[in-house]
């Protein structure tokens, strides 16, 4: 494998970033096994002093590496992305997301799968998720299918990539449309788009990053808004053909049962059981 490719990576702050949780996010990408060419970051409208302190830092410590991009006021996800992605410098570009961990060889084992498929778009992977501040707290797992075939199977129903573990190419991204706004969906949006645009997709059965989650998680996976985003993703992929109306009919009756009418306590019940594993093997899947 060519361990001198290069590559950008992604990522957005927000005025609710904790700075502890940001640092340990930015050095797993930093200490990668292989290094990045460039790191692209967003700062979506007013951030707190301390953390407008750190990403000074490191821009004085990376001046030819790290690029900080300012919106002065909050746009949102989809539009920050959008943006940054227009500033990457390299065709392969890494998204992170600002307080998850990846692993030290995630960089080293995408760029393998691209270097050994030229036609690949895009390439995520596994996550596993911890609780808060304790790395050892596993919760479970989400794994997605791996080939091309399987993906744009199982993403009629469910999203097909686990968006902080992807890299794509940027000319296959920009060529779907990029990033656009849809609060929650963002990711998925731009998956459907790229599968429209005859994109190839694939993943690696390996945990690529450890990411972080909140024991109020299940209570933003549910209400009127993310229902909405949610009906917003299956009515796209009515209209463009990609399912029919019998499986649109049948999505929409799971997640209004899940994100309207069970209590959070409930819903985070289900997804546990229903869209986690916790017996992913990860000696094995290596």
């Amino acid at each position: 494998m060519n361990m001198e490719q290069k590559y950008s990576v992604l990522m957005s702050v927000y005025i609710n970033e904790k700075p502890d949780r940001f640092v340990q996010a930015l050095n797993s990408m930093l200490e990668q096994t292989v290094s990045p060419d460039q790191v692209v970051i967003v700062q979506d409208g007013p951030v707190s002093d301390v953390l407008k302190v750190v990403l000074e830092q490191y821009q004085n410590e990376y001046p030819d590496l790290i690029t900080v991009l300012v919106n002065e006021q909050n746009l949102g996800l989809g539009p920050s992305l959008n943006r940054g992605l227009l500033e990457c410098r390299n065709e392969l570009i890494a998204r992170m997301d600002s307080d998850d961990v990846s692993r030290k060889d995630r960089i080293e084992k995408q760029l393998k799968m691209f270097e050994e498929n030229e036609s690949l778009s895009i390439c995520g992977g596994v996550i596993r998720e911890f609780l808060e501040d304790d790395m050892s707290d596993t919760q479970g797992y989400r794994v997605c299918p791996e080939t091309d075939e399987e993906l744009k199977e199982f993403m009629k129903e469910r999203c097909p990539f686990n968006h902080m573990t992807v890299m794509y190419k940027k000319s296959e991204v920009v060529k779907a449309g990029n990033y656009q706004d849809l609060h929650f969906n963002e990711d998925y949006l731009l998956w459907i788009r790229m599968a429209e645009a005859g994109c190839t997709f694939a993943n690696i059965n390996e945990v690529l990053v450890d990411v972080r989650v909140g024991k109020d998680m299940y209570k933003r996976r549910g209400g009127e808004e993310y229902f909405q985003s949610e009906k917003k993703i299956q009515d796209i992929m009515l209209e463009n053909g990609m399912i029919t109306e019998q499986l649109y009919n049948r999505n929409m009756l799971k997640r209004k049962i899940v994100e309207k009418w069970m209590t959070p306590t409930i819903r985070g019940w289900v997804f546990k059981r229903a869209a986690r594993r916790k017996d992913f093997d990860e000696e094995e899947a290596e």
